[in-house]
């Protein structure tokens, strides 16, 4: 049953990026949701039954509104490929479904409610690999997109990814937050720089893939269960810490690289405004990376922590965290390429 529900989430992605009509992306993306929904109510659990109740509600929304514009544009332009979107109307709603599907703001509400009923593992499932699909599907019709109708998505992604996450003190609803926040930095350069939108998911993807695997590690899944990883695994501190900061977009760390490019190219544009409120706004993200990077260094020797220590189990993740660990924390030194 794995194996099948492995191939299927694997198989259904590569369907959807390797599409060239609308309809096998379409049929990608609904075995997709099929394939995910026994990972997330693998758990006996209300939570996770009700998360995978609302994550299958705004997919399927989603997938009816992608079905309903391409068919759209398919009457009014006689062509079903994905490239070829050239009515305006199935251009708005496409971006309308494939915003939903990803969960960017303002129709984010389902992914920290959808995150919070699942293990660790299947929230970086969803928060990665999930994300795939729909950000090809944007890439693919970038030429068509208008940057007036994506820059007002990405900068309330952008708001509401650094908003909400401050008032979290459950790890998995900050990191969909976090998440939210992210996809809002692709959206806003997608139409202008499709290149660098991608270039930013995947070093994101490359940064919440160690992260997340190291929480699972520690069994760590709220703030307060934070403070005694330093007891527990300093090493693993100190990377998660060098994850946070590259998460937050600090130099010299592989986060600050994506964030650079994207700036660059919305002053190049003569969208100076919009990058500085993203600029700014990327502030309050950095509020709650550091607020979580403190409680994870405040308690180190010599200083003890409140908090009782939980008994651990430690799956081997540490093969896979050692390879996307380097590249997600100093790939600073490929920034002269990705500037030319």
């Amino acid at each position: 049953a794995l194996l099948m529900i492995t191939l299927g989430i694997i198989i259904s992605t590569l369907t959807v990026t390797s599409a060239n009509h609308w309809l096998t992306a379409w049929l990608g993306l609904e075995l997709n949701m099929i394939s995910i929904l026994p990972v997330i109510t693998k758990q006996k659990h209300p939570r996770s039954t009700e998360a995978a109740t609302k994550y299958f509600l705004t997919q399927a929304m989603a997938s009816a509104l992608l079905l309903f514009s391409s068919t759209l544009n398919a009457w009014q332009t006689g062509s079903w490929d994905i490239t070829q979107l050239n009515n305006k109307l199935s251009c708005i709603l496409m971006i309308s479904a494939l915003t939903m599907k990803m969960g960017a703001a303002p129709a984010h509400f389902w992914l920290p409610e959808v995150l919070q009923g699942s293990t660790l593992t299947t929230t970086l499932l969803i928060t990665t690999w999930q994300k795939i699909a729909p950000i090809t599907l944007l890439y693919m019709i970038s030429n068509h997109i208008q940057s007036n109708i994506l820059l007002p998505i990405g900068l309330l992604s952008i708001l509401v990814g650094g908003w909400g996450g401050i008032n979290q003190t459950q790890l998995r609803k900050m990191m969909a937050y976090s998440s939210i926040a992210h996809l809002g930095w692709t959206m806003t350069v997608i139409s202008i720089a499709p290149n660098i939108a991608l270039t930013n998911i995947i070093i994101y993807m490359a940064i919440s893939t160690p992260f997340f695997l190291l929480l699972t590690s520690s069994s760590s899944k709220t703030l307060q269960t934070m403070t005694t990883t330093w007891a527990h695994a300093p090493t693993a501190t100190i990377i998660m810490m060098l994850l946070l900061l590259s998460m937050a977009g600090l130099p010299p760390l592989t986060g600050f690289t994506p964030k650079l490019l994207i700036l660059d190219k919305l002053v190049m544009h003569k969208l100076t405004p919009a990058a500085t409120t993203m600029a700014i706004l990327s502030l309050l993200s950095l509020t709650f990376y550091l607020r979580t990077m403190y409680l994870l260094a405040s308690t180190t020797s010599p200083t003890t922590t409140q908090s009782t220590t939980l008994w651990r189990l430690k799956p081997n993740y540490y093969q896979i965290t050692t390879i996307l660990t380097p590249i997600a924390l100093f790939n600073i030194t490929i920034l002269p390429a990705l500037l030319t």
